[in-house]
């Protein structure tokens, strides 16, 4: 009876275990729903982390950042235009002390000159306003300022301090626009009379041509060498036709030969044959209650 017993209490405990292990719900049975939990649980914890190791290397822009970089670069583009602007070259960047010496002496010679020329001038006016003599005054201003206008018109000689330069051209490659280049910087330095090859007188009417074999010069053939003799102040005068980039550079660079010689006294004497003109007439004088 006791074995009888045993066996239904095994087969009893076989039944039991057989109905766990169909259902799944036994001590060492494992749901399929519980499974994955863990490793969704990890993945989900990777991906944060990634995601703060991300947020810690992306750039973080304020709006003062913003602001204080758009001041730099306007800070920036302007310095770069300073820069680019004191490297632009003049015609005094290249030259060396002694020239810019010259220069400035010239240049300050020409303003004593100027301050003279005024002095002369408010003593004229003095003179006219207030003198004892006003017919002998004004006749001696006159004559004076007719000379003045003679020299700078060339129908009278003149004479002074100033330059000869001389440009020697064996491959007939200046031309008349270099010799009028040539005049405008005399000019431009100051030169009161000028002549060529003494023979034309330069004047404000005067004009340049190319001819065959030379220059044309108001109507007046003139070959090479071409020799300009200027009047003004002699050092600014040579300082301007050597001045890097100038006449006697140009003409260099053309093959020919620029000599220019100082002088205490140049002697001018072609004169120019003054025309009447065509068309221009005197302006009437204004009256006090004129209008235009």
């Amino acid at each position: 009876m006791a074995e009888k017993s045993e066996k239904l209490e095994a087969a009893r405990r076989e039944q039991a275990g057989a109905r766990e292990e169909s259902t799944g719900t036994g001590s060492g049975a494992k749901s399929p729903a519980a499974e994955p939990r863990p490793k969704a649980a990890g993945a989900k914890q990777r991906n944060i982390a990634w995601r703060r190791l991300g947020g810690a290397f992306r750039p973080y822009v304020s709006r003062a950042q913003i602001a204080g970089a758009t001041l730099l670069a306007v800070l920036g583009f302007a310095a770069t235009i300073q820069v680019q602007a004191l490297r632009t070259t003049d015609e005094f960047s290249t030259a060396d002390q002694s020239q810019l010496v010259q220069i400035l002496d010239g240049l300050q010679q020409r303003t004593r000159r100027l301050e003279s020329d005024i002095s002369e001038l408010q003593q004229a006016k003095s003179d006219l306003v207030s003198g004892a003599d006003r017919s002998r005054t004004a006749v001696e201003q006159a004559q004076a300022r007719a000379q003045t206008l003679g020299i700078l018109a060339g129908t009278l000689p003149a004479t002074g301090p100033g330059i000869r330069l001389t440009i020697s051209d064996n491959q007939a490659a200046v031309d008349a626009s270099l010799v009028l280049n040539t005049i405008e910087e005399l000019r431009d330095a100051g030169a009161e009379s000028i002549e060529v090859n003494d023979r034309v007188r330069v004047v404000a009417a005067s004009y340049f041509l190319n001819g065959q074999g030379g220059i044309i010069i108001d109507n007046k053939l003139i070959p090479p060498p071409y020799t300009i003799d200027a009047i003004g102040d002699t050092r600014t005068l040579a300082t301007a036709m050597r001045i890097p980039g100038g006449v006697v550079d140009e003409v260099s660079q053309k093959g020919g030969l620029v000599t220019v010689l100082e002088r205490q006294t140049v002697q001018i004497n072609s004169l120019h044959n003054v025309t009447s003109p065509r068309y221009a007439r005197p302006a009437p004088e204004k009256t006090s209650g004129a209008t235009k």
